[in-house]
């Protein structure tokens, strides 16, 4: 099951999609793995600000490609590469952004989660 969510980026309402198909879709298209990315994006976030940002320009290419993926599987519209869907942005703040889409892919996870219960 597919969840989706709509951000609000420079005046323009963005939809994302997460559901099990993003994973193989980020590796087919970057030729990474979404976890490990997620991961160290999320642990680059944890020590910096937003007002004297310390991100470096790999963690940033990794969220633009995230939020890309995520974007083209809600709307397949939407062009074929991060460059090109970027362009129709003014401003795209990773701190206003990624933690929605870590949200999202988290509540994703959850419910691809079957409890298994042993009956005795």
């Amino acid at each position: 099951m597919a969840l989706t969510k709509t951000i609000n980026i420079d005046g323009k309402e963005v939809t994302f999609r997460a559901s099990a198909a993003i994973p193989r879709l980020y590796r087919v298209k970057f030729h990474r793995d979404i976890y490990k990315d997620l991961d160290a994006l999320q642990k680059a976030m944890d020590g910096s600000d937003e007002k004297a940002s310390t991100l470096d320009t790999f963690s940033l290419e990794l969220f633009e490609n995230i939020s890309f993926i995520m974007a083209r599987h809600a709307d397949p519209s939407i062009p074929d590469t991060p460059e090109e869907w970027l362009e129709q942005f003014n401003t795209f703040s990773i701190y206003q952004v990624l933690p929605q889409i870590i949200e999202l892919w988290g509540l994703n996870l959850q419910t691809d989660v079957t409890v298994k219960k042993n009956s005795v």
